[in-house]
């Protein structure tokens, strides 16, 4: 039992060795002393208790105390907690110190809030990034499309990077430069023979401003000739016009036939009113033979006239279709 009971006790006091190790880090602050860090072993037991790696504050702290960049634990602890990436926030502010840009913790540590690669922007800031925009297609005014690639050479401003466009609207920016360049040009040839002049007139626009970069050099990488876009569009045209003459031929053609049609309707209508009349014509006689105002002889006179005028109209060959009045 007396084993048993030391064995106990010696596991108890290695687990209370390993937890006193884990809240009192006696290593950490041995290296932060010797490395001129001034930081205390209850503030490291309260990053701890904060549940802030007392390990990466440290190690910051240390990194910067040898670059001379004066900063405190309490710093650092903020910018942690508040989803900052401390480390990458040092070698920002170191960089920017062996550069002599002007770049204080508050600016770096709100450029990292931001979302953004503050290490990399300040890079970005003492090397020059080369940009490719995507083939830009325009239309100068000779109808001839042209297809244009450029490089763009932007540095990072670190005064600007908190609430600036990034490289999409620099992108997008150069594009339309370049469309209205080549849509401006008379020929399509003058953009061939001289493409110097997009970049010098996209470059005066300004582009560059309310964005995180700094436009340095706008260069035509290439410039090729596309499609006849002149020609098509006029071919286009030409058969839509085709298209509405056609059309308004055959509206003509129908209001023809429609207007042949009335008329052989208003003719059949007339030829009814003559057959009408002529139906009326046996019945005058009839009646003229009951008045008296006709007589026999008379009646046989103007059958000798009929036979005689339809005797004359056959041999001419203009009787045909005459009709005899009985």
């Amino acid at each position: 039992m007396q084993e048993l009971g030391f064995i106990f006790i010696v596991f108890i006091c290695i687990i209370g060795f390993f937890m006193f190790m884990y809240f009192v880090p006696v290593g950490l602050w041995v290296t932060a002393i010797f490395s001129g860090v001034r930081v205390s072993i209850g503030q490291l037991i309260g990053m701890r208790l904060r549940k802030i790696p007392p390990s990466i504050i440290v190690n910051s702290l240390i990194t910067a105390t040898k670059a001379g960049i004066p900063l405190t634990p309490s710093d650092l602890e903020t910018h942690y907690l508040a989803g900052g990436d401390v480390p990458n926030v040092i070698k920002a502010l170191i960089s920017a110190d062996k550069a002599n840009i002007n770049l204080s913790f508050k600016q770096a540590t709100a450029i990292d809030l931001a979302g953004r690669n503050v290490f990399e922007a300040v890079q970005i800031s003492v090397n020059p990034k080369v940009i490719n925009t995507p083939k830009v297609a325009a239309v100068a005014a000779d109808g001839i499309q042209l297809i244009a690639i450029a490089r763009v050479t932007v540095r990072a401003s670190l005064a600007q990077l908190v609430g600036g466009a990034g490289e999409e609207t620099i992108l997008a920016r150069v594009g339309e430069g370049i469309v209205t360049s080549i849509g401006s040009a008379a020929s399509h040839k003058e953009v061939l023979a001289n493409p110097d002049k997009i970049s010098k007139l996209v470059l005066s626009r300004g582009l560059d401003a309310g964005t995180a970069f700094e436009i340095l050099s706008i260069d035509i990488a290439d410039v090729d000739v596309g499609a006849n876009i002149g020609a098509k569009l006029q071919t286009d045209q030409a058969a839509a016009d085709l298209r509405v003459a056609e059309a308004r031929a055959e509206e003509r053609r129908a209001m023809a036939v429609a207007v042949e049609q009335e008329m052989k309707a208003k003719a059949q209508e007339a030829r009814a009113k003559v057959i009408e009349a002529e139906a009326e014509i046996p019945k005058s006689i009839a009646q003229a033979f009951l008045n008296g105002n006709l007589g026999v002889m008379d009646y046989y006179k103007m059958q000798n006239v009929q036979a005689d005028t339809e005797m004359r109209n056959s041999i001419s060959g203009s009787g045909k279709g005459s009709t005899p009045i009985k």
